[in-house]
């Protein structure tokens, strides 16, 4: 997918790179030839980094933050001079049923508005001095930032407030031609993923292979998405085709979900 695009000499941060869509996304900048950083709050974003340098044949660096200590954000971002395109992945998918009496919820709640919602404010505000006039900021929400589901009611606010961060940014950032737009993939195999849909098939009393094949029925293309299908939006969205392309949350989902 990067190959579409060239990011030589743009210096790119991805959050949220050491698995999952976050991985794919920095991979595809990485063939795209940015200067590229990757960050994650576990050490395996180190070996992620690894990874890419040995793929892309250029040092790829990998930080390891946890992005809800604002001021470990502003730390590990000082010896940033420029933030050309900013990627704000990092997110937690966690089941916070509302009925259920174990006080482990509202801890869990917490800690996934935390990470979704004031992590990515935490990056973006220590990262926006650093954003040049121009520069390009996309934001991961999910199509259950447009709907909902039962169960899972703090990552889908989180994401629903995502998309209302994504807007506002848009305004206030839009004079210095800093575009900001949200991508909203549908269902992609990831860890979080799986592990949703094994807690939901668990809640529903069906297999998780039957439940998969209605989610699938559901979408106009049929199969279930890989990350890397998801990454060629991220990688548009910080080019100069979408320079008039701002405030918006696009779908990525096979059309499951009406945009």
């Amino acid at each position: 997918m990067g190959a579409t695009f060239d990011f030589s000499g743009h210096k790119v941060l991805v959050t949220g790179a050491s698995r999952g869509i976050g991985y794919s996304v920095a991979e595809a900048f990485a063939a795209a030839g940015a200067e590229l950083t990757i960050l994650a709050d576990d050490e395996r974003v180190r070996e992620a980094a690894a990874k890419l340098t040995e793929k892309a044949a250029r040092p790829v660096r990998g930080l390891v933050c946890d992005i809800t200590d604002r001021a470990a954000v502003t730390e590990v971002l000082v010896p940033f001079d420029r933030i050309d395109v900013l990627v704000n992945n990092a997110g937690l998918e966690r089941l916070t049923p509302l009925q259920d009496a174990d006080p482990a919820i509202d801890d869990t709640f917490a800690r996934v508005m935390a990470v979704n919602v004031t992590g990515t404010h935490n990056v973006t505000r220590a990262a926006i001095s650093k954003i040049p006039d121009g520069g390009r900021i996309v934001v991961t929400s999910s199509i259950w930032g447009k709907t909902a589901v039962p169960d899972f009611s703090a990552y889908v606010s989180s994401k629903h407030a995502l998309i209302g961060m994504t807007r506002t940014w848009a305004k206030e950032l839009g004079l210095r031609a800093i575009t900001v737009n949200a991508v909203c993939p549908g269902w992609v195999k990831t860890d979080a993923a799986m592990r949703s849909l094994h807690v939901m098939a668990e809640k529903t009393g069906k297999q998780p292979d039957a439940l998969l094949e209605e989610i699938v029925a559901a979408q106009a293309i049929g199969g279930l998405m890989e990350p890397a299908d998801v990454a060629g939006l991220y990688l548009f969205l910080a080019s100069d085709a979408a320079a008039n392309i701002t405030g918006q949350a696009i779908n990525v989902d096979r059309g499951e979900v009406p945009a």
